[in-house]
């Protein structure tokens, strides 16, 4: 197998020894975790399967999660090095439009609704290449109208460069869409960009971004008789309960999720799949988060069992139904003697999202882990396919 594919257990190994080469066994001591399990996982056969426990080897290893998972670093994929040439115009334009400046529109007020719909069609399809191309003017001209156009147009700033990698800019957009929202006092689109500020917090902010979620909700519910606030007080309380077992508060995740299926329950799905800014809030959104929190937890079975429940197709976002797949197809990797099954789950995940999947590290880790358990036999060939498509080249 190709070493060049860069593993979250390969960057684990180079920074250990950069740290006056490190024992596996002082890194366990740190971290939490058995020695055994970092051999494994640097050696590619096991993945990291909680965010909890990337903070922790991170933290032992005095670098970010952003450097285990090389996020911003990925070359070699075409979209993504095409959306990479944008990223500097962005950058600039949310930080003229936090400076203050404002220049005159170069389109009307109907062709930048044009361009946000647009806009909004690639982030349904999970084509965020495509999408960041569209950002750079989009940004600048409604930064001019200001209001819910420049909410909405940071928030899908904020969604595009936190899933191409660029997650502190993601940031930076994201209270650029705060700052609008409430300039104007529209409730739901406090609740929708207060949602993008704790979704591009870094893993290590977790109890940060539970936080804010708490706050968003205590100042929301006065508005909850508007449907698209209850939406996003749903989103919230998501949000609190996955950043919440991330931080280690399980209880409190319990209490968040209630709350959020007790919301669904009264919405249901939306009749369109995407709802209120396409956040896709209803039941079956509740189970798929349902479905990362246990797998957050370790709960590989639950995660099983859950997926029988969820039909991820009632909901138009593709990165939604993708979150359904991966999760599933990583529950099954790492029960045991199904990699089969999990191979089929990541072909599908793949087809729902190419381009997320493509760049997600922890996708790659499980393609890799699956190549490596069947070194013994024969690399099935969708296996060898689909490595082949993430960039991943796996040796006859």
């Amino acid at each position: 197998m190709d070493r060049k594919a860069d593993t979250i257990g390969a960057r684990i190994r180079y920074w250990r020894m950069r740290r006056g080469g490190m024992t596996q066994a002082v890194l366990a001591g740190l971290a939490g975790v058995s020695q055994a399990y970092v051999s494994q996982v640097e050696s590619g056969r096991k993945t990291i399967d909680r965010r909890s426990t990337l903070v922790a080897i991170a933290a032992a290893l005095q670098v970010t999660v952003a450097d285990l998972l090389g996020q911003g670093t990925e070359s070699g994929d075409p979209a993504r090095e095409r959306a990479a040439e944008c990223v500097p115009a962005i950058w600039s334009a949310l930080i003229e439009i936090e400076d203050g400046e404002r220049r005159a529109m170069t389109r009307t007020r109907d062709e930048v609704a044009a361009g946000i719909a647009r806009a909004d069609e690639l982030r349904t399809r999970s084509n965020y290449p495509a999408m960041a191309r569209l950002l750079p003017g989009l940004l600048l001209d409604a930064a001019a109208l200001g209001g819910t156009v420049l909410a909405q147009v940071a928030y899908q700033a904020s969604t595009c460069l936190r899933n191409l990698g660029y997650r502190h800019l993601a940031l930076n957009a994201a209270r650029v869409a705060v700052v609008a929202a409430e300039d104007v006092e529209e409730s739901a689109w406090i609740g929708a960009s207060r949602f993008a500020y704790t979704q591009s917090l870094p893993i290590e902010s977790a109890l940060v971004a539970a936080r804010a979620a708490d706050r968003s909700l205590a100042e929301l519910q006065a508005n909850a008789a508007d449907e698209r606030v209850r939406q996003m007080l749903g989103q919230l309380h998501l949000s609190a309960a996955l950043t919440s077992t991330v931080s280690g508060r399980p209880d409190v995740a319990r209490d968040h999720l209630s709350e959020a299926a007790r919301e669904a329950a009264t919405l249901g799905d939306p009749s369109d799949g995407a709802g209120f800014n396409g956040c896709g809030f209803g039941p079956t959104n509740v189970k798929l988060w349902e479905m990362s929190i246990a797998a957050e937890q370790g709960e590989h079975g639950r995660v099983i069992e859950l997926s029988r429940t969820v039909r991820p197709q009632v909901l138009a976002a593709s990165i939604r139904q993708q979150s359904y797949w991966l999760d599933l197809g990583r529950a099954l990797a790492e029960s045991g003697r199904r990699d089969a099954e999990a191979l089929s789950a990541f072909v599908r995940a793949e087809q729902a999202a190419p381009a997320p999947f493509a760049l997600n590290p922890l996708a790659r880790d499980a393609v890799v882990a699956i190549a490596q358990r069947a070194k013994r036999r024969a690399i099935p060939n969708d296996l060898r396919l689909l490595a082949g498509r993430m960039g991943i080249n796996l040796a006859s």
